[in-house]
């Protein structure tokens, strides 16, 4: 059978982007679904088009064959199988190109910091990012944003430096320096209340599942590198260690760009 038989228009559109070369985060977009939503349907697509990698999916698309007929009780350990493979290689290509583009940056950190929270986003399957400067006691400021919906982003705009209170993720992480993951924002009592960063978290950036992964330089806490989802999908241990990887890229990005500009105003002439 074809996949136009095997598969629905919605598979078919899921799997010739991905075919194609389009990022789970990208087809999520398109389609206004979560990235996990786009792996669950690549593992059915992959099984019901017996196919093994991305290659073989771009040349059943094409019109060829299955290779061989894989057992309907395999199918869909195969299909796992091969998107994790996958999935894996996309993890040590993307990390690959973050120290890539840390190394030829130049000092343009905004640029750097962008592309970090692009891949973590695709990597941990999270709608959007952001990454606080945190200005001690508890202060933080919004300094890099990645997929904020427009509310939430203007909130932080008009807010400036804040200051978080001790029950918030942000608040908790300067307390422990330790990463928080919160399984759902709207389930937390201080959500209840008149929390002012929460009420932003949740219903401006309909945020649900969240964490947050300190930012280390040395003993100081630089920064928090977030992440949030919009449905209630907790961070797993290989998503919140990819957000960390992460985030250690994002201080070594920083403290290259201080180290570059302070080069620069030593070679300016006084």
């Amino acid at each position: 059978m074809s996949p136009d038989q095997l598969l629905s228009p919605r598979e078919i559109e899921i799997a010739t982007a991905y075919a194609q070369g389009d990022t789970y985060q990208a087809i999520a977009a398109r389609l206004g679904i979560a990235p996990s939503t786009v792996r669950s349907h690549l593992a059915t697509i992959y099984r019901k088009l017996e196919v093994s990698s991305k290659l073989d999916l771009h040349a059943r698309l094409g019109g060829a064959q299955p290779g061989t007929d894989m057992l309907t009780d395999h199918a869909a350990v195969i299909s796992e199988l091969a998107l994790s493979l996958e999935d894996s290689l996309r993890r040590e290509q993307a990390l690959v190109e973050v120290l890539r583009i840390i190394s030829r940056s130049r000092g343009d950190i905004d640029a750097v910091m962008s592309a970090i929270l692009g891949f973590a986003l695709e990597l941990c399957e999270a709608e959007f990012g952001i990454l606080f400067d945190h200005h001690g006691d508890r202060r933080f400021s919004a300094s890099h944003l990645r997929g904020i919906p427009p509310a939430f982003r203007d909130w932080l705009q008009t807010n400036g430096v804040f200051t978080a209170s001790p029950q918030t993720g942000l608040g908790r992480l300067v307390a422990g320096h330790d990463v928080v993951n919160i399984y759902d924002v709207r389930a937390e009592d201080l959500f209840h209340t008149d929390d002012p960063l929460r009420h932003a978290t949740a219903i401006f950036g309909g945020a649900r599942s969240f964490v947050a992964i300190p930012m280390m330089s040395g003993d100081t806490l630089v920064g928090a590198f977030t992440i949030y989802r919009q449905n209630v999908r907790p961070f797993g241990t290989q998503a919140t260690t990819l957000a960390q990887t992460f985030a250690d890229q994002s201080v070594i990005a920083l403290d290259n760009a201080r180290m570059i500009e302070t080069l620069r105003q030593k070679a300016t002439p006084a």
